[in-house]
């Protein structure tokens, strides 16, 4: 087996980022085509994402990420990645990102760093697992609260 090498590990993540900016800037899910991401996940990725967060659970495939990024555009009006620093070593990267973004239930903004573990073989994403400081947090800010009946 041969293992891909840091930098082209890095050179694939840089490249979705980049792509992942594009597709935003076109309008994002449910207007522009995740045709501009594809190419940089494998047919049968997987996405698992924290399941107490609104868009929680397990995104499987070009479709999964399709729901997935529209889930997140449900959640979030604004989400962006202020800064980001990359470690890869053969297939496996992680992603440290500063996130600063907007819940569009409440309009609560947050501030918070990003973990990404990513794995990346024959030059494709084939798995993300994202780590939250404090999902609660997030969840909490995209979570309009129930109000409280009174006697």
């Amino acid at each position: 087996m041969t293992m891909p090498s840091t930098t082209e590990s890095v050179a694939v993540l840089t490249r979705m980022y980049a792509a992942e900016a594009e597709y935003l800037a076109a309008g994002g899910p449910g207007k522009a085509s995740f045709d501009l991401l594809a190419p940089f996940f494998a047919p049968d990725v997987e996405l698992h994402q924290a399941e107490a967060l609104p868009y929680g659970g397990i995104w499987r495939g070009h479709h999964g990420m399709t729901q997935f990024f529209l889930a997140m555009a449900e959640a979030w009006e604004s989400f962006e990645m202020v800064e980001q620093e990359f470690l890869a070593t053969g297939e496996t990267a992680v992603v440290l990102t500063q996130i600063r973004a907007r819940a569009r239930a409440t309009g609560r903004e947050l501030s918070f760093p990003l973990l990404q573990a990513i794995t990346v073989k024959d030059r494709r994403i084939t798995e993300v697992r994202p780590f939250y400081w404090d999902t609660r947090a997030i969840a909490d800010a995209c979570t309009v609260p129930t109000p409280t009946p009174t006697h």
